[in-house]
């Protein structure tokens, strides 16, 4: 679609995820009137005040920028009322919109969502998707309504999970998939407009938030569930053990044939360290000690002996450091 495209369309969204969208829709010409974003954040090992992703595409490209902590009040949207766009794109914004928003745009608000709905709702469904093995996922471009990614869809497109992603690798193809998907669905609401399919009512689950805490590797588990939970947070917030007095991130692993008491060194060697599961055992191969960076094991183990028979724990203790 030309420059010259008469949609208005204002976006919404704050990590780099929406930060694609947003090029590509700048990309197909289309008049940006109005940038919603997260407030600045502090970041880094200063802590220093940083903008968004989408905040400095939009800095960028001379977009106007509203970063409200709320949408509640009309004050607080008075921004986006006053740039009367025709759409609003949501993407990973993190507020939830009121009716008033929902209502604001003549041709409403529309979602980039990075799943298949109904099929993992909710804040973390590209975590979700790898951690459950899941063998597919995709974007769900949706009509927003006032549920929690409940509203119909306008465009579903499936997108294969290799074995070897992590959430990392499956987040950029996503979001260059979501980016090509919201231009699409921006020129058919241009042109004749797009058929809303409500969303079934069978296989819908919910992709609750990510915690550090969960990250911890519990070697009770199987070790197929396991290896799943590594490739699922990293690069967030990056799965995790206990071995000798230290928090450990661990960042590839494989499942291998083994046996023994859960989060038991079962053997250590250049490929990597294998630890007992609940049913199977994990080799670990790329790990990372506080302060240190990823490295293969070979490395990792020249400054941080383990010895077979040294123990994993199953949880931090009290008052430990994650690297």
């Amino acid at each position: 679609m030309s420059a010259a495209t008469p949609l208005r369309v204002a976006f919404a969204g704050t990590p780099e995820f929406a930060a694609a969208a947003l090029e590509a829709i700048l990309a197909a010409g289309y008049e940006v009137p109005l940038v919603l974003t997260q407030p600045d954040r502090p970041a880094g090992r200063g802590m220093k005040l940083t903008p968004s992703p989408v905040k400095q595409v939009a800095l960028a490209h001379g977009l106007a920028v509203d970063q409200p902590e709320r949408l509640r009040e009309p004050a607080q949207r008075a921004a986006l009322t006053a740039c009367a766009p025709d759409v609003l794109v949501v993407a990973a914004y993190g507020l939830i919109l009121p009716r008033a928003v929902l209502e604001l745009p003549r041709l409403g608000c529309i979602n980039i969502h990075a799943s298949l709905l109904p099929r993992w709702r909710g804040a973390a469904p590209i975590h979700r998707a790898v951690e459950a093995g899941d063998a597919e996922t995709g974007i769900t471009i949706m009509q927003m309504d006032e549920g929690l990614d409940t509203g119909p869809m306008l465009l579903r497109r499936a997108l294969p999970i290799a074995p070897e992603d992590t959430t990392g690798t499956l987040h950029d193809k996503l979001a260059a998939l979501g980016a090509q998907m919201i231009v699409e669905a921006l020129a058919a609401l241009a042109a004749d407009g797009l058929a809303a399919t409500p969303q079934p009512e069978e296989g819908v689950t919910y992709a609750a938030k990510i915690s550090r805490e969960e990250a911890v590797l519990d070697w009770r588990r199987p070790a197929d569930e396991l290896v799943r939970a590594v490739r699922a947070f990293d690069p967030f917030p990056g799965a995790a053990t206990v071995l000798g007095g230290q928090t450990l991130k661990i960042w590839g692993a494989e499942v291998v044939v083994g046996q023994g008491e859960p989060g038991t060194v079962l053997t250590v060697g250049d490929e990597g360290i294998v630890v007992a599961c609940g049913r199977g055992a994990l080799r670990l191969t790329t790990l990372q000690r506080p302060g240190s960076r990823r490295l293969p094991a070979r490395e990792f183990l020249r400054g941080f002996p383990v010895s077979s028979g040294d123990r994993c724990d199953v949880a931090m203790p009290a008052g430990s450091r994650q690297a």
